[in-house]
């Protein structure tokens, strides 16, 4: 995958591999020390019911989505569901 800057990311939405639409770009998770990104943090949409998607949720709600689900970047973040 191509480099593509962090400011690019924000408040994009994030869609399943199915075509749901999950929500938007909060916020990315990283090591501090290695710098390896762990998970992407996806405010919901309020029309997606908790029981359809199946990774985990922050204390406020959100998605944690492993970066390694993310598919692809272009109009949209395609994560793998």
């Amino acid at each position: 995958m191509a480099d593509i800057l962090a400011e690019n990311l924000s408040g994009k939405a994030v869609m399943g591999s199915d075509g749901t639409e999950l929500g938007m770009l909060y916020n990315i998770t990283m090591d501090m020390k290695s710098g390896e990104l762990h998970d992407l943090l996806v405010q919901p949409n309020e029309q997606i019911s908790p029981g359809r998607v199946s990774f985990d949720r922050d204390d406020r709600g959100r998605f944690r989505v492993p970066v390694n689900r993310v598919q692809a970047v272009k109009d949209y973040i395609v994560v793998q569901r």
